[in-house]
């Protein structure tokens, strides 16, 4: 018994397209979160410069250098976007995800059969993804519910007196996994290649994706270093602002503490 070629045609035509606007919204939030990311990480690192350049860093986030003074509900506006973007690209992702438990035993008795690297990587990209949902949102709903208190001291204070270290070290190891397979799976989705080769190209794209996680990885965790650090050294001084040194030498008699303790407005969120 053969189908004809209409009947082939009709129930081609008949497919939901939805699938493939949800993948593609699924894969554009997810490159979205991956480029903030990155870029999140290289002003963190400013740290590893100097405490001015931090400073200079979250002034800039506030409007400071824009509007001529700090507004901290800048970073609550954009903390809320990227959260927005964050809960949708968790809910389009949660669908691949096996629903029942007779999927996830077919998965794993798949996944040990075949041992193929990238299946592998996908469940790991899986439990990170699912880690970031908690880890993720802590930090986010941090960030907007205390938007003035991140500088080089108030960022530092927060890590070691609240224990936030641990947090952080658990999110940098689960957002940059995520992130550099997430770029990765993008990459082969797609297309791209490195070079007309399609196998090397594989390969060159995989030691890029752990070049890349690697180097976000040693970035994040050196400027956590330094972060805490400077929360040790200042713990005797919690909750003290931090004053940029060209203020402290403007200052007379040099007693910049008194004004760190008591900063105006236009370094409130220093």
């Amino acid at each position: 018994m053969t189908l004809s070629t209409a009947t082939l045609h009709g129930a081609i035509g008949r497919r939901s397209r939805w699938p493939a606007k949800l993948d593609f919204a699924q894969g554009l939030t997810g490159l979205a979160l991956v480029l903030f990311v990155w870029c999140h990480m290289l002003l963190d690192a400013s740290i590893l410069i100097s405490k001015d350049a931090m400073y200079r860093v979250s002034r800039f986030m506030e409007g400071s250098y824009l509007f001529g003074a700090d507004y901290p509900v800048l970073v609550t506006i954009a903390a809320g976007v990227v959260l927005a973007i964050f809960v949708v690209h968790a809910v389009l992702a949660l669908r691949k995800f096996p629903a029942k438990y007779a999927e996830y035993h077919a998965f794993k008795s798949h996944m040990a059969r075949f041992r193929h690297e990238d299946t592998m990587l996908w469940w790991l990209q899986t439990w990170t993804g699912f880690s970031l949902f908690f880890l993720g949102s802590v930090h986010l709903i941090g960030v907007m519910t205390h938007p003035a208190d991140i500088g080089p001291y108030a960022s530092s204070d927060r890590i070691i007196g609240e224990w936030m270290w641990t947090v952080y070290a658990l999110l940098l190891i689960a957002v940059h996994l995520h992130a550099g397979l997430g770029i990765y799976r993008l990459a082969v989705k797609w297309g791209f290649k490195l070079g007309h080769d399609a196998d090397a190209s594989r390969r060159r794209l995989q030691l890029a994706r752990w070049g890349i996680i690697g180097f976000f990885l040693v970035l994040g965790f050196s400027s956590l270093a330094v972060y805490m650090a400077i929360g040790i050294a200042h713990r005797d001084h919690a909750h003290e602002r931090y004053v940029p040194s060209w203020e402290r030498s403007a200052i007379p008699g040099g007693d910049w503490r008194l004004t760190a303790a008591t900063p105006p407005l236009h370094q409130a969120g220093a």
